[in-house]
């Protein structure tokens, strides 16, 4: 079968089934797995031939190196430090030299074997528990953020790992010994000086070209150019895409770079698993249903135990502990990644890969229930015999506020926030900017707005309002009805270009809305007549009559705007909806306009704070 029938098979197998395994609650990863074992050699025998496009599926474990590198921004490593380094570091080697010592002992490997064995197996699954947290809500939870800043651990334990397996492996190669890390050295210094004089200037002359497709071939190219490298100096790929992301990930183009690798990510890291299924023998579960049911069990148990020892011995109740220890305890995506390392250095046999795949693979299925039993049942319980609640939420790594669009109008926001020290991250594809906003201390990233990618990379979910001041009308559309849709409980803070922008914000459903100009020219409209001899309670009454009046024209317009008939003989063209608004305002002028002008009078000032449509 050609290489690109069996991924056609397998592309179009996965739309099927892995949908459809989701609303049974089963995660992505093991849909994949599922739909490879289907596919294989052990069941419908459709797509046997694995190697064909093992090639092809590595690659998606190399991007996932990468961003997953971008990720580590050194701020973000500092804040979280405690939890990162030093219950990381505790979880991880507690429960690799406990799980090796089983491996070497119960399944009878050597020291190398069960050395890798034990900690690929110590490591979680990073895909599957931030899915299912962020399903449930308690990603800010105490746990919640205990067990990513774990598995955030677990992730950058994994490159060591599997730069040592060659070592591991006791060969003669150009893949150890001093000569090898030698070459690690070198080669990651001349790649920070790349991304230091090279990368980033290359970005910038692409951004500039106003091509926004082309970010996502600079990024590919990066991240094969480097891997092709690695390849030829005999040095692992996986760690070079990885500290190629992590060299980028203070990169004001960090965000575009994360959206546009994503999905290429996610397809390639798909048909990894998939090969993963393919090459696993179901058989196993009927030839040694022991081991395989015995050995997910002691795994869970192990991984468990020494999780909530940890959480227990830094003062965590017993609450947070057994919840953190029910979400780490099965293996992980990254067990397959390192365990078929493994099997390609000759560390591991594949006759000990095949029952090791399974046990991860059913302590996954597993975890679900762990979780809901912990969740259910044990936590209410415990909850009673607390005195003081566990679950307060924690202020989670993302600025509670963005602001799309950093023009003049975004900018003012900015200061504002600037000067309250309220922190924010600002999006924009105008790269001129972003080095100033960088002398302040604020964030802006390069990037496009309207890309729903783009929202969720610069923490959407995590925002608690969100600035629209983008200039185009179609793409501030595009973003408000995004968000309306997909984030209803998000506030919303919208800059509007004109009239008409604001009739199409509000048939969306758009509360919060600006109009641009429009409360800096009433500003200067009440010091011209202040200019001229008017008095400044006529003044302030004049503006806020007209203020009044005005609102209440757009809102009666609200209804007929849409009306083509109506819209051409009402505003014909600019010219004409000026005339017709000041025909409008001599309504004001008319001695019944329906305002209380006493009440008008007991303001000192013009309060142009207020929102226009309030």
């Amino acid at each position: 079968m050609s290489l690109l029938l069996q991924i056609t098979i397998f592309l179009g197998a996965s739309l099927l089934l892995v949908p459809l395994l989701k609303r049974f609650g089963i995660a992505t990863v093991l849909g994949y797995l599922f739909t490879g074992m289907l596919l294989g050699p052990n069941v419908l025998n459709i797509a046997s031939d694995a190697v064909a496009i093992q090639e092809l599926a590595d690659f998606g474990v190399i991007l996932l190196m990468f961003i997953i590198g971008l990720e580590l921004r050194p701020q973000r490593l500092w804040e979280m430090r405690h939890s990162i380094f030093v219950m990381g570091s505790l979880q991880v080697g507690i429960s690799g030299i406990l799980l090796a010592v089983i491996s070497f002992f119960a399944l009878q490997q050597g020291i190398a074997a069960s050395t890798v064995i034990g900690f690929a197996l110590a490591l979680s699954s990073t895909a599957f528990i931030l899915q299912l947290l962020s399903e449930k809500q308690q990603l800010n939870t105490t746990f919640g953020q205990q067990s990513f800043s774990i598995l955030l651990f677990q992730d950058m334990a994994a490159i060591p790992l599997i730069a040592l397996i060659p070592l591991l492996a006791g060969t003669e190669s150009t893949h150890h010994g001093i000569a090898y890390f030698a070459a690690i050295v070198a080669t990651f210094t001349g790649l920070f000086l790349f991304s230091r004089y090279l990368m980033r200037p290359f970005f910038r002359f692409v951004a500039k070209s106003g091509a926004h497709e082309l970010i996502t071939a600079v990024g590919l190219f990066i991240v094969l150019g480097v891997v092709g490298l690695m390849d030829i100096l005999g040095i692992s790929t996986t760690l070079g895409a990885f500290l190629t992301g992590v060299l980028l990930a203070d990169s004001e183009f960090r965000h575009e770079l994360e959206a546009s690798i994503a999905p290429f990510k996610g397809l390639l890291l798909g048909l990894f698993f998939m090969t993963v299924g393919m090459t696993t023998k179901l058989s196993l579960f009927i030839d040694m249903p022991m081991l395989i049911i015995g050995g997910a069990v002691v795994l869970m148990l192990v991984k468990m135990l020494s999780l909530a020892a940890i959480a227990r011995y830094f003062q965590q109740s017993w609450r947070n502990s057994l919840m953190l220890a029910a979400c780490l305890a099965q293996g992980g995506e990254f067990a397959f990644v390192v365990l078929s390392v493994a099997v390609s250095e000759k560390v591991l046999t594949q006759a000990m890969m095949e029952p090791l795949t399974l046990i991860v693979t059913l302590s996954m299925v597993l975890t679900p229930v762990i979780y809901w039993l912990m969740n259910s049942v044990i936590s209410p319980r415990l909850q009673k015999s607390d005195a003081a609640p566990q679950y307060d939420d924690i202020p989670d790594h993302h600025p509670p506020i963005i602001i799309a669009g950093f023009g003049r109008f975004g900018q003012i926001i900015a200061r504002v926030a600037h000067i309250q020290h309220q922190p924010f991250t600002a999006i924009d594809s105008n790269l001129d900017k972003v080095d100033f906003v960088r002398t302040y201390g604020g964030k802006l990233y390069y990037g496009d707005a309207a890309q729903p990618d783009i929202l969720r990379a610069a923490g959407i979910e995590h925002a608690k309002v969100f600035v629209l001041a983008i200039d185009d009308i179609e793409d501030s559309m595009n973003v408000a009805r995004h968000i309306r849709l997909n984030y209803p409980a998000l506030k919303l803070l919208v800059r509007a270009r004109d009239r008409h922008h604001v009739h199409l914000l509000r048939d969306i459903g758009v509360e919060h809305i600006w109009r641009e100009t429009y409360l800096s020219s009433l500003g200067m409209a009440y010091h011209l007549l202040r200019d001229v001899g008017v008095s400044e309670d006529d003044a302030y009454k004049s503006i806020e009559l007209f203020r009044d009046f005005d609102e209440a024209l757009l809102s009666q317009q609200q209804h007929i705007y849409t009306d083509e008939q109506k819209v051409y003989e009402t505003h014909r063209n600019a010219l004409a909806e000026l005339e017709h608004l000041f025909e409008s305002d001599t309504q004001i002028r008319q001695p019944h306009t329906g305002v209380d002008l006493q009440r008008e009078l007991k303001r000192d000032r013009i309060d142009v704070t207020r929102d226009d449509l309030e």
